[in-house]
């Protein structure tokens, strides 16, 4: 096999596009994916200038017909896929969302992870090591919106939904493919400083994307089927 192949939706800044960038680092070569070419290609620019192998793909994750295109394209390219990173999300209920926020939520959050990796999961399974890893939140515990003061106060209903929403498709994933190479975990990345997470939140990007990492490169003998932060799983 050639390098690892990996994709990574939303890796046009923030935490997607460092995950592409440690993954990169690894060796691996990163389809950086992003609502338009442009920014796409902006992104892989720059972790080529790095030394990095970097792909732009144009793939606005509620476009039907861009998924289309990226299953086609990661079919005729390389056969296969190694490491699929559902990054994208959207918290449109603090914000002056023109629009509505609850189903949009929804449309990003959980209904276009769920489209593409059923796009693309007859390629995952031709990896001899695939791995899934969706990008969900704490704030998408059950548990911990039952029990834990900050979760509480931080909690909206389409945003936290949307996340549980994920985490039961990580589950069915996971034992949809039991007895397969592929492993399916969720990740909380932390309170990160983006765009989403304001400006006072306590972790980097850099800092927000290693989770993912880590269970994107997990080895055989990891863990599939589970909702992770750093090393630590966290309660459904």
């Amino acid at each position: 096999m050639t390098n690892k192949i990996a994709l990574i939706t939303g890796a046009s800044k923030g935490i997607g596009l460092e995950v592409a960038r440690q993954l990169g680092r690894q060796g691996i070569a990163v389809l950086v994916a992003a609502r338009t070419q442009a920014a796409a290609e902006e992104a892989a620019a720059e972790l080529r200038q790095e030394g990095i192998e970097a792909t732009g793909l144009e793939l606005e994750v509620t476009n039907a017909d861009h998924i289309a295109r990226a299953a086609r394209f990661l079919e005729k390219e390389y056969g296969r896929l190694d490491i699929l990173v559902n990054n994208a999300g959207i918290l449109a209920e603090k914000t002056d969302y023109d629009g509505d926020a609850f189903r949009d939520t929804f449309e990003v959050n959980t209904f276009a992870p769920y489209f593409l990796t059923e796009a693309l999961m007859p390629l995952l399974l031709k990896s001899e090591a695939g791995r899934i890893v969706n990008q969900s939140s704490a704030l998408g515990s059950i548990q911990f919106l039952l029990t834990n003061e900050v979760a509480q106060r931080l909690a909206t209903p389409a945003y936290s939904a949307s996340k549980a929403a994920l985490n039961m498709l990580t589950a069915y994933w996971a034992q949809k493919t039991k007895g397969t190479n592929l492993k399916v975990n969720s990740v909380h990345p932390g309170i990160v400083r983006t765009r989403m997470g304001g400006e006072k939140a306590e972790l980097t990007p850099e800092e927000g994307a290693v989770t993912a990492v880590r269970l994107a490169t997990i080895p055989e003998d990891g863990p599939t089927g589970g909702f992770f932060y750093l090393d630590n799983q966290l309660p459904w």
